[in-house]
């Protein structure tokens, strides 16, 4: 989906979205139990926490530098491919409530879209909320509280 405005190339060379420091470890994707199944089978080892709710999130290993690597990175980009998690899948947009709104956000940590024409940014959150939308509805987990300062492209009531 997010192949329309950002290469991967451009997610290869950057990675900041696979990089955790402890203030935003918020961002962590959640796991859906079949998925964290198919992980403990294929990559024994691999720690993920159980939250609220059914989904889990890959338990943090902070190094020196204070920063949390994704244990799913590798030096060709995500291990999962096709099955990331819905966090994964749709950053850097992430869906937010706002009371009894479903927003969907732009985090401006990616510089690579959030340096994107907005006209651009636009037409690929109208063709793609609804999708999206739904996705968040089916998961209410995957849904985060808004923060001030992510730029809302799209609302939906909840």
């Amino acid at each position: 989906m997010l192949k329309e405005i950002l290469s991967g190339d451009s997610c290869a060379a950057c990675r900041v979205c696979c990089v955790f420091d402890r203030e935003d470890s918020w961002e962590m994707p959640l796991i859906s139990p079949e998925l964290a199944e198919e992980i403990k089978r294929e990559t024994p080892g691999v720690k993920i926490t159980r939250t609220a709710g059914k989904y889990g999130v890959f338990e943090a290993e902070y190094g020196e530098d204070g920063l949390a690597e994704c244990p799913m990175l590798t030096e060709k980009g995500c291990r999962l491919g096709e099955r990331k998690p819905f966090d994964c899948r749709i950053w850097p947009f992430r869906v937010m409530r706002k009371g009894n709104m479903l927003l969907l956000t732009l985090s401006p940590v990616c510089e690579t879209v959030s340096g994107l024409p907005v006209s651009k940014i636009s037409q690929f959150a109208a063709k793609n909320a609804d999708k999206i939308f739904e996705e968040a509805r089916k998961s209410p987990e995957t849904v985060k509280a808004y923060i001030d300062g992510y730029p809302v492209f799209a609302v939906r009531e909840v």
